[in-house]
């Protein structure tokens, strides 16, 4: 059979074959990443060997560094390596302190998870409050008020016990002036348009003076109310421990009710985060003559300036 002939029947022959056989290579699977070939080492109870790849991973640039650690702990506990579980749960905490196991999880991680992450959460959400401040003091608003409601939601995981709640109030304190400094300026006044010349009538009768506005805040800007009288405003002193820390002036927002009493306290130009929970908590027990509208008691917010004695 001549060259032509032979090339000829290779082709007949290739067109004859099914469509699968021809085209086989393409249904071949892709192969999974190193992740995923250690989720199945897992699953067919290789925790030696996942365990390993799971060690490489962890050394490379891992696109899921939390799933990593997720079966690294698994793999830990199944060798019964307790201890190195629980630092690859810590790991995990650290990372991400808001993520649980799921429910699909056996109770043994659960629980393992739950004693990890009690044990580490006061510790990660003070490091998280300190870097919300960091972010405050320099001035960007947007993401300190962020970073701040992630440490409220922290402090009030049930997993925190209760057990932060001085700086809970610090917390909510720079989270509302994060909040106020990050809202957009009011919107440029309208200019009104010029008006017609008045029509000459009687002259009005004189303005009759009202009664308070019920709820309404008053404060120095209102020159018809007669300003709340200091009874008792003992203000803490700094201790010596705290001073090198401190700022040397800072501005108390209170709003004194009907009684005389503080039922709102901030620190609007904080001093030190452990003394301006001390003032805090102070104002709490302070007493005023109560602010009056024509006699009558009103609500009404004063602020107080504290000057740091060094």
């Amino acid at each position: 059979m001549s060259k032509v002939g032979v090339a000829a029947f290779v082709m007949a022959m290739g067109l004859a074959l099914p469509a699968a056989a021809q085209f086989e290579v393409a249904t071949v699977p892709a192969p999974q990443g190193p992740l995923g070939a250690a989720k199945d080492l897992y699953a067919s109870a290789r925790y030696d060997e996942a365990l390993s790849m799971l060690n490489d991973l962890r050394i490379g640039d891992s696109i899921d560094r939390r799933a990593v650690e997720q079966y690294r702990s698994l793999c830990l506990l199944a060798l019964g390596r307790a201890s190195e579980a629980e630092s690859a749960i810590a790991v995990m905490v650290a990372a991400d302190p808001t993520y649980r196991p799921g429910e699909s999880e056996s109770p043994r991680v659960r629980t393992t998870f739950t004693d990890v992450r009690k044990r580490l959460l006061p510790e990660i959400t003070t490091a998280r409050y300190q870097a919300a401040k960091a972010t405050y003091d320099r001035r960007d608003w947007a993401e300190a008020e962020d970073q701040f409601r992630t440490v409220l939601s922290l402090i009030d995981d049930p997993d925190t016990g209760g057990r932060l709640g001085d700086l809970r109030v610090l917390t909510a304190g720079f989270l509302e002036l994060s909040a106020r400094a990050a809202a957009p300026p009011p919107p440029p006044p309208v200019e009104p348009k010029p008006a017609p010349a008045p029509v000459v009538a009687a002259p009005p009768p004189p303005p009759v003076v009202a009664g308070p506005i019920p709820g309404k805040i008053y404060s120095a800007e209102d020159t018809m109310v007669v300003a709340p009288v200091t009874i008792k405003q003992d203000v803490p002193a700094i201790p010596q421990s705290m001073l090198a820390m401190a700022r040397t002036r800072g501005l108390l927002d209170v709003v004194i009710d009907e009684q005389g009493r503080v039922i709102v306290m901030t620190m609007r130009s904080p001093i030190h985060p452990t003394y301006d929970a001390h003032v805090l908590a102070a104002s709490r027990d302070w007493k005023y003559k109560p602010a009056t509208f024509n006699g009558e008691p009103v609500r009404y917010r004063r602020l107080i300036s504290i000057a740091v004695q060094r």
